[in-house]
């Protein structure tokens, strides 16, 4: 299972790319753990993930999310501005998956 985190304003739009990320790992066949979190709460939220992204609208705390992030071993980035305004599922897990060496 892979377990990817989205990290976001306030998780609204991106809980809608959480369920077309799922739908897209569904008909793939890959096993999946993928919820959204404000970035606030990023500190809690990355224990044993494989992968966190986040929206590009919180884009600019990327070197803050790298600093809870890599200590942990968990690879970080900012989604892709394209792919997130058009809910891309498919494409955002495939990024997702690249991170994480999967």
């Amino acid at each position: 299972m892979v377990i990817i985190r989205l990290f976001c304003a306030a998780g609204m739009s991106t809980s809608l790319l959480v369920n077309k990320m799922k739908e897209a790992a569904k008909n793939n066949g890959i096993d999946v753990d993928i919820e959204a979190f404000p970035e606030s709460q990023m500190d809690k939220n990355t224990e044993g993930v494989d992968v966190a992204l986040l929206g590009p609208q919180v884009g600019y705390t990327l070197n803050k999310a790298k600093k809870i992030c890599e200590p942990k071993g968990i690879p970080v980035d900012v989604i892709p501005m394209v792919d997130y305004g058009m809910m891309n599922g498919q494409k955002v897990l495939d990024f997702a998956l690249k991170l994480a060496g999967k």
